[in-house]
């Protein structure tokens, strides 16, 4: 049904006004046969009407019906409920602090020092630290979120590595496996000879301290247990252990699963 179908010359100027505007043109919900005198009457009409047209389409056909009716729709509701999350069985965990760690405490912001070293640390806002009287350090969740709870493991774990790694530190070892593959370290640089053309020269940190042993064993110490882990993995990178002759930089309790090469052929 189109528009002009209802906006017949038996139907005034104010009629037409009025349908212009309305809601059941759009809709196409009053008859083709309606003759309204009133805006009034077509409301009547209209609320009641239901109305069959017939398009013409490639998709549906030459003639498909559809019957559109008048009659409000039911509102959808929702109700919104809370994210009830568990608490992490390591984040509840308290942290206990050496008489000879000093822990300075600034709302967000954590300070940790100790013999060996200074570290800080800034907490988002879905979890905050306690420090309690008896000498212990609690991560608490300010939020019941997913995030909150994910974040409430994680900045413990982070705390109670500041709090080790000042006090006694971390260490990582490697192992250099393969024929002429050594290493040495020259003032501030840890020197690999790798099977390359040329040696690898990495720079040291300030905060690591590399020690080298039979040539093949790198022994990497420091109180940031996050740099420590990147330096290693960072020597590791250049040779990885390969699978078949186990050859390259491993750590020193990496398990390395070996793969049968081709079996030559019996004669």
């Amino acid at each position: 049904m189109g528009r002009k179908a209802i906006l017949s010359k038996d139907i005034t100027e104010e009629d037409k006004q009025w349908l212009d505007k309305s809601f059941w043109i759009k809709h196409s919900l009053i008859s083709p046969g309606a003759e309204p005198s009133a805006p009034s009457s077509i409301l009547a009409m209209a609320s009641s009407v239901v109305t069959s047209f017939q398009p013409r389409s490639a998709f549906l056909g030459d003639r498909n019906v559809f019957k559109v009716s008048a009659t409000p729709s039911a509102q959808v509701g929702y109700s919104r409920k809370t994210i009830q999350c568990k608490e992490s069985r390591i984040g509840k965990q308290p942290i206990a602090v050496p008489t000879n760690v000093t822990i300075a405490l600034e709302g967000q912001d954590l300070k940790v020092k100790g013999p060996l070293g200074e570290l800080a640390l800034t907490y988002p806002r879905e979890v905050e630290l306690i420090k309690e009287d008896a000498g212990f350090l609690r991560v608490k969740k300010t939020v019941e979120t997913r995030r909150a709870n994910q974040m409430h493991g994680l900045f413990r774990t982070l705390t109670d590595n500041m709090v080790v790694g000042v006090s006694k530190g971390f260490e990582k070892k490697l192992i250099l496996v393969g024929v002429g593959y050594r290493a040495t370290v020259e003032g501030k640089e840890l020197v690999l000879n790798l099977g390359f053309s040329h040696p690898v020269k990495m720079q040291i940190p300030e905060s690591l301290k590399v020690k080298v042993e039979e040539n093949t064993r790198i022994t990497v110490s420091g109180y940031d247990k996050s740099e420590i882990g990147q330096f290693a993995a960072t020597v590791r990178k250049w040779r990885p252990p390969e699978p078949y002759k186990g050859k390259g930089v491993k750590y020193s309790d990496e398990i390395v699963r070996r793969k049968e090469g081709k079996a030559g052929k019996k004669k």
